[in-house]
């Protein structure tokens, strides 16, 4: 798969200064150019202010205002940033902090140690299966995939007559 990504900003929040490394050097081996970079949730608030970034690369545990924080904030109707692509980063990957993710309206979850292949998988999710944003009362973000592979599944079989297989 070639994606062309030298014309996206990427944002990197990352407090660990070797992984914001290895992100970096990762992205710009699969052709991106223009990577900002911040080592906590508030300097990434602001950096998003100066980047405008196409795609955010959030590490979950950092000091100050960590990745779960910064996304509570972004994921705001009012946000100009509430409808940029999150790809969360995180080591912890009990099924808690899953479906804390889906509640916080991440796109895609990376988990550590991360590899090359994994983060090419889903930079290319977020830009070749863009997601819509779904509000309701208790969230706002991109539709989960259950919803959207549902719709698919009616959508192959019009007339509501589905496959019978569970989303």
């Amino acid at each position: 798969m070639n994606l062309d990504l030298a014309s996206l900003t990427f944002l990197v929040v990352e407090d660990s200064a070797y992984m914001r490394t290895i992100l970096r050097t990762m992205l710009q081996g699969f052709g991106a150019r223009r990577i900002v970079e911040a080592e906590d949730g508030a300097s990434g608030l602001e950096a998003m202010d100066r980047a405008n970034p196409d795609i955010l690369i959030l590490d979950w545990v950092m000091p100050i205002l960590d990745g779960a924080d910064m996304v509570r904030m972004i994921r705001n109707p009012q946000n100009p940033f509430a409808y940029v692509p999150v790809i969360m980063v995180t080591a912890h990957t009990e099924r808690s902090r899953i479906l804390e993710a889906r509640k916080l309206g991440i796109h895609e979850l990376l988990c550590k140690p991360i590899s090359a292949k994994a983060l090419f998988q889903r930079v290319a999710s977020v830009i070749l299966h863009p997601r819509e944003f779904v509000k309701t009362p208790s969230y706002f973000g991109p539709a989960p995939r259950a919803i959207r592979n549902r719709q698919k599944i009616w959508q192959a079989h019009p007339g509501g007559q589905g496959n019978g297989a569970a989303a």
